[in-house]
């Protein structure tokens, strides 16, 4: 008689499964710290082309407007994404970087690992300028872009908007 421990009827199930990647395959995720870096970083150089720029012409973002400080200032607006654009833009285009992002070795790409488009960092960066056009949607927006990064996947909604990742370079 057979022993039953031994019969492949008893026997767990055998799977292969193929079309299940790898979780090691693939960009890996930049980190929450070095994300937070490279925004921290772009500020303070577009701050200072901003400042720079009050010394050089009549134009000074940190004298009250009219209206109060909360007021909408499309003028300031402009300015604030000229100033992106110079500083950032070849890179952005080229790389996916912005000077921060090269500093601190990330980059932004498609989930798939491949390059982004001109198009979708118009519409990750967009997103953001077009929140800025009404005060309280602003906040709201940035409280939810910056809390999405806790997730496991770190996207921020920015990131979901134009269906990017940042990955270390």
């Amino acid at each position: 008689m057979d022993n039953p421990t031994h019969d492949a009827r008893y026997a767990p199930p055998q799977a292969v499964v193929e079309d299940v990647a790898d979780a090691n395959q693939g960009p890996q995720l930049a980190g929450r710290v070095e994300r937070l870096g490279a925004v921290i970083l772009d500020t303070v150089f577009q701050s200072l082309v901003l400042w720079l720029v009050s010394l050089v012409t009549p134009y000074n973002p940190w004298v009250p407007q009219a209206g109060g400080p909360w007021s909408f200032n499309p003028l300031s607006m402009a300015i604030g994404a000229l100033i992106f654009i110079l500083l950032n833009g070849y890179l952005l285009a080229t790389r996916g970087q912005t000077i921060g992002k090269v500093l601190l070795k990330i980059r932004i790409v498609r989930p798939s690992g491949e390059a982004v488009s001109p198009t979708r960092l118009a519409l990750r960066y967009g997103a953001g300028f077009v929140a800025g056009l009404v005060m309280a949607v602003v906040w709201v927006y940035s409280l939810i872009d910056c809390l999405m990064i806790f997730r496991k996947s770190r996207r921020t909604l920015h990131d979901e908007i134009a269906d990017t990742i940042v990955v270390k370079a």
